[in-house]
């Protein structure tokens, strides 16, 4: 068996190759992250082995650096195997006590572990899955971006027209977002004319506002406390055009992801509770759990299980979730765990199970949250639908 360990770069990787024994066939040489490199690269693996199947690959996961790569090797038909960044820092440090660090090292710490452990390879996910993974990292991003966005938006409401938070069940509201970017303080509404302030809010709430409504914003905006500033009110005008862009993109990304879920058949989709939303998230970031043949390493993948500590006769009793591993997972086992602990009565007991043995909320719902890994890991293996 051919091995080669290859540590990935922006520019450049560096490459190192060796046999069974760990006698070095290429000493460590550096490739270009372009075409060119790349086919130096399989060349060399080729020179050293006909058979494809005689040769293993390892790099790092380091993100969309070594995105193309991996699709060139798999392209190829290189078995290759994909590891987390973590281990083999852990690894290296294992090797030597020195404090070294260098493209070339890490090199020969990829290809030792490659040769010495039973790492699995990686198995290419299906299409629908990759662009999945994707579409829902990329809403994920949206939606954190559009909620700073509107944190922002309320700071500002408070300064420029804090009375309106009152008279509305919510500030982040068609019908408030229309009001403000034609009126972005109080000035301007007190100002206004009040057949335009009644037909604007009538337009944008659909006939929920009418003109009593409008007589109540515009008096409170005559008595209000707010300040009158021009920047600070075109900082609110153009808060909502980001906020009401950011949204529509959030709604074309969730148009892209609902067909796809749905084109997968997962049983996930029968947990009562589990959206598209959630259910996206944990099909995309497991690979439809295709790389796992235990629940416990799904939970260790999403970073829920619990850290352990024991030196001698002392065992810590305090232990918290490591949070290693995919953020997205988490995130989604976590709040998918809440709402179908609200509409399945087994989990709904056990999170009270657990409330009444005296574990804060959060705590609760991360025992939820394994569980129902459990679950969906059953249901996908067995391609069974859940039941109460």
């Amino acid at each position: 068996m051919i091995y080669a360990g290859i540590d990935v770069a922006k520019d450049k990787h560096d490459c190192l190759i060796v046999d069974s024994n760990g006698k070095v066939l290429t000493k460590v040489f550096t490739i270009t992250n372009n075409k060119q490199g790349f086919d130096e690269l399989f060349t060399n693996l080729r020179t050293h082995s006909k058979d494809l199947s005689e040769l293993k690959v390892g790099l790092e996961a380091t993100g969309h650096y070594s995105d193309n790569l991996l699709e060139f090797l798999i392209a190829n038909d290189l078995p290759t195997t994909v590891i987390n960044p973590l281990h083999t820092n852990l690894y290296r440090k294992g090797l030597s006590l020195r404090k070294t660090k260098t493209d070339k090292v890490d090199a020969h710490s990829i290809v030792t572990m490659l040769r010495t452990e039973d790492l699995k390879p990686y198995s290419q996910s299906s299409y629908h899955v990759r662009e999945l993974k994707s579409l829902t990292r990329y809403r994920f991003s949206l939606v954190q971006d559009c909620a700073r966005l509107k944190s922002s938006f309320a700071r500002l409401c408070v300064i420029l027209f804090p009375e309106l938070e009152k008279l509305v069940p919510s500030l982040h509201m068609a019908s408030v977002y229309a009001l403000l970017a034609e009126f972005p303080n109080a000035k301007a509404i007190s100002e206004s004319h009040l057949t335009r302030l009644t037909n604007l809010l009538s337009e944008a709430s659909k006939g929920r506002y009418s003109k009593d409504k409008a007589i109540e914003i515009r008096n409170a905006a005559k008595a209000s406390i707010g300040s009158y500033s021009e920047v600070k009110s075109l900082e609110l005008q153009q808060t909502i055009q980001l906020i009401q862009m950011m949204e529509e993109q959030i709604a074309q990304a969730e148009a892209r992801i609902n067909p796809i879920v749905d084109s997968l058949h997962s049983p996930i989709m029968t947990i009562p509770g589990i959206g598209y939303r959630m259910a996206a998230i944990i099909i995309a970031e497991t690979g439809n759990f295709a790389n796992f043949d235990k629940a416990e390493k799904v939970l260790a993948f999403a970073g829920l299980e619990p850290s352990v500590y024991q030196s001698g006769q002392l065992t810590s009793t305090h232990a918290k979730m490591v949070k290693r591993g995919s953020k997205y997972l988490r995130y989604a086992l976590f709040n998918a765990a809440k709402y179908v602990c609200h509409w399945d009565d087994g989990f709904r007991q056990y999170l009270a199970k657990k409330r009444a043995e005296g574990k804060p909320y959060n705590i609760a719902v991360s025992h939820a949250a394994k569980k129902l890994t459990r679950v969906i890991f059953h249901l996908v293996k067995t391609n069974q639908s859940f039941s109460r």
